[in-house]
């Protein structure tokens, strides 16, 4: 007798598109069938022509709790996860008061959680000046990794490291087998123009070059190749990097890279001024540059595709103002994972099994997950997005669950309607409600 028994005529596999059957018991996948299944099952559902994919994983989510609750929360970050498909991410260590740089701040952001969490969620640990003592007992407490700013985090209490702190922290985590996480930007050798004009979103571009975070990459290709330590790009925004990070990845250096949804779905010629949702660090760059990491991401350069879904109170967006370069630096895009990157996919004519490549498979490998998660095959846990690719919608905030709903993206007309979200083989999101709660689990390496 199974669980649940999931048919259609589009699931994506390891191998591909197919037809067939999913079948589940006791949260894991037993089988892969081709056709109907004539299994005794206690749930048996068919799908039709929707797309059956494995539960997106997002790597990188700020949910800000605790300490900083009035900006996100595990309740409203983990519940737009499951109506957006995504059934696991990992929160960042930073935005929460305390950071997430000690044990005993560990501790703190686990019984936060409580009774709060929709989906799974595992946590990136912090690196800052003169927490070394710290990073093995964190390792102890369950952090999948580590993440460290080369520049100001925007959080006082986050501040960045230099590269004497990398030399003493790297050698911990390469020996623990553990990636670190890095926002590259590195503010020394360039210096930007005057602001000028503060609602202008050209001035806020060039007061973030693209030398910033070339430089930045270049000193941790330089040092993952001293320590052999994984070192992971977060939210590649320059393509001028493109070329050195093939070169490292050519001499077997244990790099890996993410871009986000904002960098592949607009460009800069088309952001108004004094719109302060557009606003992120590194800043949204010109189409020529966001077309080559297209190209990056579909040669494999770039590993996957994460949100960075980074949340802030109105008055902090500084939404009156348009003051953009006052107001905080952060994309909320939780929710809007899979059709944002499938709306702007579909029209560069890329297959829907590249979204499971990139939202599922290559994110599952960055925390350690591969082995149980990102992919529809035996073994695998039973979590999924039933999803229609061919189905328009415009964002509203009504439908957003984050806590705030300013983000570029309402009004936007994308492609790609979650309806339902699995977890471990339950039923936790349909069509705009959520039939269970509470049933995620804190994923631990």
């Amino acid at each position: 007798m199974f669980d649940l028994a999931i048919s259609g005529r589009n699931i994506c596999t390891p191998e591909g598109m197919r037809e067939g059957t999913v079948l589940v018991k006791d949260g894991i996948i037993m089988d892969i069938l081709p056709g109907l299944s004539e299994e005794v099952c206690q749930t048996e559902i068919n799908i039709g022509e929707s797309v059956l994919m494995p539960g997106i994983i997002d790597p990188h989510v700020h949910i800000n709790e605790p300490g900083r609750t009035d900006w996100e929360g595990f309740n409203t970050a983990t519940c737009s996860a499951a109506a957006g498909g995504v059934t696991t991410l990992v929160d960042m260590p930073l935005n929460a008061e305390p950071v997430t740089t000690t044990a005993d701040a560990f501790d703190k952001k686990l019984a936060a959680t409580e009774g709060q969490l929709h989906v799974n969620c595992g946590f990136w640990g912090g690196i800052v000046p003169g927490n070394g003592p710290e990073i093995e007992k964190l390792i102890d407490k369950g952090v999948l990794g580590f993440k460290a700013f080369l520049t100001h985090s925007g959080i006082d209490e986050f501040p960045n490291v230099t590269e004497m702190d990398l030399h003493e922290a790297m050698p911990i985590i390469a020996r623990h087998q553990l990636p670190l996480l890095v926002h590259c930007e590195l503010t020394t050798n360039v210096q930007p123009p005057p602001a000028g004009n503060e609602q202008s979103y050209k001035n806020y571009l060039s007061s973030r070059p693209r030398q910033w975070e070339d430089d930045a990459i270049a000193l941790m290709i330089r040092l993952c190749e001293q320590y052999q330590c994984r070192v992971h790009i977060v939210h590649l925004s320059s393509a001028s990097s493109i070329e050195q990070i093939k070169q490292a990845r050519q001499k077997g250096l244990p790099i890996t890279v993410e871009t986000a949804q904002h960098y592949l779905y607009f460009n800069a010629e088309e952001i108004p001024d004094a719109q302060t949702a557009y606003k992120c660090a590194p800043p949204i760059r010109e189409k020529q540059n966001n077309e080559q990491l297209w190209q990056a991401l579909q040669e494999g350069i770039i590993d996957f595709v994460a949100t960075d879904h980074s949340p802030a109170p109105p008055a902090m967006k500084e939404i009156n103002s348009g003051n953009l370069m006052k107001a905080w630096g952060g994309i909320a895009s939780l929710q809007l994972a899979l059709p944002v990157l499938w709306t702007a996919a579909r029209q560069r004519n890329i297959p829907v099994a590249n979204m499971a490549r990139w939202l599922c498979e290559k994110p599952a490998q960055l925390p350690g997950l591969q082995k149980s998660k990102g992919q529809i095959a035996k073994g695998f846990d039973a979590d999924f997005v039933v999803w229609d690719p061919g189905k328009p919608f415009r964002v509203t905030a009504e439908a957003l669950h984050h806590k705030h709903k300013i983000t570029p993206y309402i009004n936007q007309e994308l492609y790609g309607v979650v309806e339902q979200t699995w977890l471990a083989g339950q039923l936790i999101f349909e069509q705009g409600s959520f039939p269970v709660l509470n049933k995620g689990k804190i994923i631990t390496p």
